[in-house]
């Protein structure tokens, strides 16, 4: 059963497009009425991710049930496929031909899934583990970079060949996203730090977010800004790749809740969630206003969010069992 809210609040703050690098160019919802629906998963073992495909479905990974899920909003129905035995997919995002990849966070390897025909294939990390976590794909699908939380590495993924190439780094690297230029940002949430590798030459440089930050989930706007969730302070920070330095942070409505995913749609409006308060906060970096966002259910625990090509915010409770779609 699915089961639906309306419930959005205004929050004003005192003071002040995009890529999710997921496939699809997340597309704009400027009139937003708040309107909340959520789905229970078949398995709800700790779905955790969702990815948006290029037909209109929902891909979930299935962690602990070492699943991928399929969602079709048309037919509001689920699809399942099961991983290889120690898979554990972790993150999963599915490219423009419709291939879906995950992050085998069990054994060490990057999946890749053919709906149509259910072949899997797997493909080993050098290091043979790490802790794939979560993954991005470059404009042209040539390229998925993943974090290896775990074994503190950065890695890419060469989708033709499947060559994967290892860069060493610390803090344990979670959330990551690509700038303008095709720089990869990740979260060292251990160090307080967001790290960027230069794809061209090998380069590792870093921003300090402060102490106690702990950024989790970063995403790149439109305009080149990239947003990021403190999951350490309950603050939103905006950060210039150019400059190499944080411009400005934002204190979240429920103050320390645990801000943890983040993205950003194509006009540039920035969502963020508050895992500890079941909320969600849309932001508007022009006005400097915050909506809050109400979920239906209580002990949410969401992990990962996208933006359609619709400009609907897709979220998985992780706890709850439940995805939804915020519109």
């Amino acid at each position: 059963m699915k089961h639906l809210a309306y419930l959005f609040l205004a929050v004003p703050l005192a003071a002040f497009a995009g890529g999710s690098n997921y496939g699809i160019t997340p597309g704009a919802h400027p009139n937003l009425a708040g309107k909340v629906t959520e789905w229970p998963v078949p398995t709800p073992r700790f779905a955790r991710d969702p990815a948006p495909a290029p037909d209109g479905s929902i891909y979930i990974s299935v962690m602990s049930g070492n699943k991928v899920a399929r969602f079709d909003p048309k037919t509001q129905t689920f699809r399942e496929w099961d991983m290889p035995p120690g898979h554990k997919p972790h993150g999963v995002l599915v490219e423009k031909q419709g291939l879906v990849w995950t992050t085998g966070n069990g054994n060490g390897t990057i999946g890749r899934l053919d709906p149509t025909t259910a072949t899997i294939t797997e493909f080993k990390t050098p290091s043979g583990g790490g802790g794939p976590h979560t993954l991005v794909i470059t404009n042209d699908n040539a390229t998925i970079w993943f974090t290896m939380q775990s074994g503190d590495k950065i890695a890419s993924l060469d989708t033709k060949t499947g060559a994967i190439r290892e860069y060493q780094t610390s803090g344990g690297p979670y959330g990551l996203s690509l700038d303008k230029a095709g720089n990869v940002w990740f979260c060292r949430m251990g160090d307080n730090m967001m790290g960027k590798l230069d794809p061209k030459t090998g380069k590792m440089s870093e921003v300090d977010t402060g102490r106690g930050s702990r950024p989790r989930r970063v995403a790149t706007a439109p305009d080149g800004m990239l947003w990021i969730a403190l999951y350490g302070n309950g603050k939103l920070a905006k950060l210039d790749p150019s400059a190499m330095k944080v411009v400005k942070k934002y204190q979240l409505p429920a103050g320390d809740a645990g801000p943890y995913a983040v993205a950003v749609d194509g006009g540039g409006m920035v969502w963020v969630n508050e895992i500890n308060t079941d909320t969600v906060v849309r932001f508007n970096p022009k006005t400097e206003q915050m909506r809050v966002v109400k979920l239906p259910s209580s002990n949410t625990g969401i992990r990962k969010m996208i933006v359609d090509a619709q400009g609907r915010l897709w979220y998985m409770g992780s706890h709850s069992g439940r995805l939804g779609v915020i519109e």
